[in-house]
């Protein structure tokens, strides 16, 4: 299958507190670091207070909230999405997190512990359901390579 929608990829332009042509938001922009080829979804809110790097072609669902501080908790730290990882739409990511690399999140899931690489996580709270197979680790570096 092709994917054409990276063929002209560019970083999108970011305004503090304004919805980007993208329709996703950040507050503290300055401490967001955002990789190539990244694909984030409609109405995501992303709060880099205490620093969020989002990794080369990671994908982010719509509507997903991202915080790097927790007032209700009093929690607070950076956040860590490493390369090609999926958030799946509606999810949260607490402070303090890191998604390994190809891991896959599922849809609605408040990730709230480090979830390690290869991994497939979903629930509230997300938990590690099951490692990625050889087979499913080398599609989704299929994938990647469609994209360059």
């Amino acid at each position: 299958m092709s994917d054409d929608r990276f063929k002209d990829w560019k970083p999108p332009e970011i305004e503090e507190r304004k919805l980007n042509e993208y329709n996703w938001i950040v507050q503290n922009k300055d401490n967001l670091e955002l990789g190539y080829k990244t694909d984030i979804g409609a109405f995501t809110y992303i709060n880099a207070k205490n620093k969020v790097t989002i990794e080369d072609y990671v994908q982010i669902g719509s509507h997903c909230s991202i915080y790097s501080i927790s007032t209700i908790d009093n929690k607070e730290g950076p956040i860590t999405l490493k390369k090609n990882c999926r958030i799946g739409t509606h999810s949260v990511v607490m402070p303090n997190i890191t998604v390994g690399e190809n891991s896959i999140i599922g849809a609605f899931s408040f990730v709230n512990k480090d979830i390690p690489e290869n991994s497939i996580a979903f629930g509230t709270p997300a938990r590690v359901i099951r490692k990625l197979t050889e087979e499913e680790i080398k599609e989704l570096e299929v994938e990647e390579m469609r994209s360059m």
